[in-house]
């Protein structure tokens, strides 16, 4: 059985600590990738900032682009680790309604995992399926 860490994507791009919100912007253009974890000097996870969280909590609510990142990242994270089966992957993408799971080993940032890498896989198909659903049916919570 396959486990996340034989396909999670594991050269991510990341913001550091003490980039600001044009540099998270400028990032998602350039790559095409709508969220991005945040890591401080170290590799250590610290947050995720998305597409959304730039509208929502930075542009939207008036910060300048040279704010940090830290004022709009999430860092309420959940994450899996490189052994976790794809099954339980997608049972916590359900449970916490999230498309992305970064996978995280002693505090360091190793990869991330999304919805898109799961549906690909034929044995985690189904698990990947209930877990759009599941997040698709409760809009309250994005």
């Amino acid at each position: 059985m396959k486990s996340v860490k034989d396909i999670m994507t594991s050269d991510v791009s990341v913001c550091r600590t003490d980039d600001c919100l044009s540099d998270a912007a400028s990032l998602m253009k350039q790559k095409n990738i709508g969220a991005v974890p945040v890591c401080d000097t170290q590799g250590n996870l610290m947050g995720m900032v998305t597409d959304r969280d730039l509208v929502i909590r930075g542009y939207a609510d008036k910060r300048p682009d040279s704010a940090p990142l830290q004022q709009v990242m999430s860092d309420h994270l959940f994450h899996c680790t490189p052994e976790c089966s794809l099954e339980e992957a997608s049972r916590i993408m359900a449970e916490h309604q999230v498309r992305r799971l970064p996978v995280v080993e002693n505090g360091q940032l190793m990869g991330i995992i999304s919805l898109g890498d799961l549906s690909i896989e034929e044995m985690s198909d189904e698990a990947a399926g209930e877990a759009l659903q599941d997040i698709s049916e409760r809009p309250e919570l994005h």
